[in-house]
């Protein structure tokens, strides 16, 4: 029987920790104490609470040993921590290099030889259709190898990393020096690059990243203006990946990365990609939003899929009241001619 709490209620077992950023994912909550130690808690048959080999369940929060840690990044079934001196640590399901290479070869999830895009917009919403994915991709992947411990990932030795991001399959990395590394699956152009190498791997885009964020199977990125006419502080917000509700808020290529022109004249600071829809904050200290608007998450006072879908509705209907109005004006005249009247 699920249970559910419908009230706030504090964490137990972390009265004692001075709790500097909290985490979730679709099955396991993590928690970061000011000394850098991450505390985990939920359940999770692909590893990603990290506790050893074995060890699925957490119902109070446990202690993870070893580096300082600074940045927690969730995905479904896999897990990204970024040490205080840069060093990047991965655990969870073992699949399309999503985490690196830990310790063992590299091997390629059954969903990346055997999947098709999501295309149709006729028998399921985009919602629906992310959902089905994910519980396919659940079922598929029951049997994939994990890492049960935390790992140094060992592509990245040397390499000081200063952001990581964690999609539903897919992971984004960037080092101090603005280069953007990506890894997992690529079904929708999310990593952004063209090899199919496993593991970790450059994108070779021409914009420079300042901090990311991944949605279900989409990736963003704030990135320092490429443009000579800049000033130093302008940004721009970079999209790929899926696209199905407009989350990456423009048209074009999806594996490409490109620039979200609907946020020109803004400085974006940050952004988050949701399952469908996507948002940013400038430094207006304004958020915007765009993708679906599938029950009002982008606070444009809407509940529908996507606001241009919402202006053709209205107008057909308005074309179908004109047509209407003269059949009305044509029957009335019919009416009026036999002694009937129509009441409008």
């Amino acid at each position: 029987m699920l249970e559910t709490w419908n009230e706030p209620k504090r964490v137990e077992g972390l009265s004692k920790v001075k709790v500097q950023a909290a985490f979730a994912s679709g099955v396991i909550s993590a928690a970061l104490g000011d000394d850098g130690f991450v505390w985990v808690w939920g359940s999770s048959k692909g590893g990603q609470l990290g506790l050893g080999k074995g060890i699925t369940n957490s119902a109070l929060p446990s202690k993870l040993s070893g580096e300082e840690i600074v940045k927690v990044s969730l995905g479904w079934g896999h897990a990204l921590a970024l040490a205080k001196d840069g060093n990047l640590f991965g655990w969870g399901y073992y699949v399309n290099g999503r985490i690196g290479k830990i310790g063992r070869e590299l091997e390629i999830s059954p969903l990346e030889s055997n999947s098709t895009k999501l295309r149709s917009r006729e028998e399921f919403s985009a919602i629906e259709a992310a959902e089905k994915s994910v519980m396919e991709a659940i079922e598929k992947e029951k049997d994939m190898p994990i890492i049960w411990d935390p790992g140094s990932i060992e592509e990245l030795h040397e390499l000081k990393v200063v952001d990581v991001a964690c999609g539903l399959d897919h992971s984004l990395v960037v080092f101090c020096d603005g280069t953007l590394f990506s890894g997992g699956s690529n079904v929708y152009g999310q990593l952004g690059r063209a090899t199919k190498d496993l593991g970790l791997g450059p994108v070779h885009i021409r914009f420079r990243p300042i901090t990311i964020a991944s949605g279900l199977r989409h990736s963003l990125a704030v990135c320092n203006n490429p443009s000579s006419e800049a000033t130093q502080d302008a940004t721009s917000v970079v999209s790929r990946g899926w696209n199905q509700s407009s989350q990456l808020g423009r048209e074009g290529p999806t594996e490409i990365p490109q620039v979200v022109e609907g946020l020109a004249g803004e400085i974006p600071v940050s952004v988050s990609g949701g399952r469908a829809h996507s948002l940013a904050l400038t430094a207006k200290k304004e958020v915007w939003a765009w993708g679906s608007g599938r029950n009002g998450r982008l606070g444009l006072g809407t509940l529908l899929m996507k606001l241009n879908l919402c202006w053709l509705n209205i107008w057909k209907v308005l074309k179908l009241f004109k047509l209407l109005q003269g059949w009305i004006i044509v029957l009335q005249g019919f009416f009026a001619s036999s002694n009937y009247q129509v009441l409008l």
